[in-house]
């Protein structure tokens, strides 16, 4: 499948780009924040209410039933495409962050104590990063940070060292938002597997853009969200292994997380209900198979190949550009399709501002990652994202805007 040919048929897939910005066609690079959907996804969320809406779990009616079963055959298609063994370890949330909260506040408290250690990175989104923050300081227990490299990416010799019997849980992410860096895990899960600590991956950038195999990765949670990979906003995956699943409290109480109810006691009901308290993202839960099965149409190696590309070409033509300085690891292979930037001596919100009127939307600041920022001694960045229905054009005409950027301010 050519690159070229492929991904300029897509794009026809997707109605927000028959958009003009400003009389110029719409260039999106801004999908680390949310991805664009296409018109089978959206066709399917008007299809669900205009003939199927109705509650799950609960009623005996046809809609009921019919509803229930799309909701839970979304279920099984999560647990495929991430390789869990079992439904009952895949639990929906509302995105990436409310998955990490549950963890937190569920397992976290239950085993994190004082004298004891929670490992993160310095590549963390504050979702990553805040509820073990709070952890810490709730529990007594101490915060590590492993540390970067020189090539925008963890330093995996430092995290080996500070893997010791103390480190409770290792919670790092699977791919950076700001860097693109993908963490080569297999031996830091090695590493925790010896000293016995969990290991949580945030999955937010890697779920959308590559292979996901929980088994293989040996992972005791993994965390991502829809939005970011085709699918609707408000839908979240928590996944984590059955027999810590079935050790932890419920972390929402109400409708259909329980088994019985008495009036001053109650019991909970199986997993994965037990953590989907209340009414859920019916709709949206289930709308989000079909953005999965767009993406597996594709195949998840070559949307990486082509984010990879891409990303490859990005860095190439902003090369030719003196004024910009960028921030990512050497090899794209190392990467997903995301590229952090400045043009030197202007702020990146008025490069981003200058861009949008050109037609192109990508993102400035800190990306969710003040602590890296300071790290890399950064206020802030403009930030590239590529995704399935980007080609070359996109970035010809992002690169065309910059030089636009440097005309107005230098």
């Amino acid at each position: 499948m050519s690159h070229v040919t492929s991904h300029k048929f897509l794009r026809h897939d997707f109605p927000i780009f028959n958009r003009r910005i400003n009389g110029h066609p719409l260039t999106y690079l801004d999908s680390a924040s949310t991805s664009q959907k296409p018109k089978s996804v959206i066709d399917a969320i008007v299809n669900f209410y205009e003939h199927t809406n109705a509650n799950i779990h609960r009623g005996i009616y046809p809609l009921s039933q019919e509803a229930t079963q799309q909701y839970e055959e979304t279920r099984e298609a999560v647990r495929k495409f991430i390789n869990a063994r079992s439904t009952e370890e895949i639990i929906f949330t509302k995105n990436t962050s409310e998955g990490i909260n549950l963890i937190a506040y569920t397992w976290g408290q239950k085993n994190i104590k004082k004298g004891d250690i929670v490992l993160v990175s310095a590549l963390e989104h504050h979702s990553n990063l805040v509820p073990w923050q709070m952890l810490c300081k709730k529990t007594g227990a101490e915060l590590q940070v492993i540390p970067l490299n020189d090539d925008f990416g963890l330093d995996l010799d430092a995290a080996e060292k500070l893997l010791t019997e103390k480190v409770k849980l290792l919670a790092i992410t699977h791919a950076s938002n700001i860097t693109g860096a993908i963490t080569s895990i297999e031996k830091l899960t090695k590493k925790a597997r010896e000293v016995g600590a969990k290991i949580l991956l945030d999955g937010a950038q890697s779920a959308p853009h590559m292979k996901i195999d929980v088994q293989k990765f040996d992972c005791d949670f993994f965390a991502f969200s829809s939005h970011k990979m085709l699918g609707p906003t408000g839908v979240g995956v928590l996944y984590g292994k059955k027999e810590l699943l079935e050790s932890m409290p419920p972390f929402l109480f109400g409708g259909d997380m329980i088994k019985e109810v008495h009036q001053y006691e109650a019991s909970w009901n199986d997993l994965p209900w037990k953590f989907e308290a209340g009414t859920p993202n019916i709709a949206d839960v289930i709308v989000f198979k079909k953005a999965l099965e767009y993406l597996e149409n594709i195949g998840m190696e070559k949307v990486l190949e082509h984010d990879q590309m891409l990303l490859a070409y990005a860095k190439q033509k902003l090369a030719e550009l003196p004024e910009i300085e960028t921030y990512s690891p050497k090899n794209p292979k190392e990467c997903t399709g995301v590229l952090s930037f400045n043009v030197k001596g202007i702020h990146p919100h008025d490069t981003a501002d200058i861009v949008s009127q050109e037609g192109v939307c990508m993102r400035s600041g800190h990306h969710c990652c003040e602590p890296l920022m300071k790290t890399l001694n950064l206020d802030a960045t403009a930030r590239m994202s590529f995704y399935v229905y980007n080609d070359k054009p996109d970035i010809d005409r992002a690169v065309e805007a910059l030089k636009k950027v440097k005309k107005v301010f230098i």
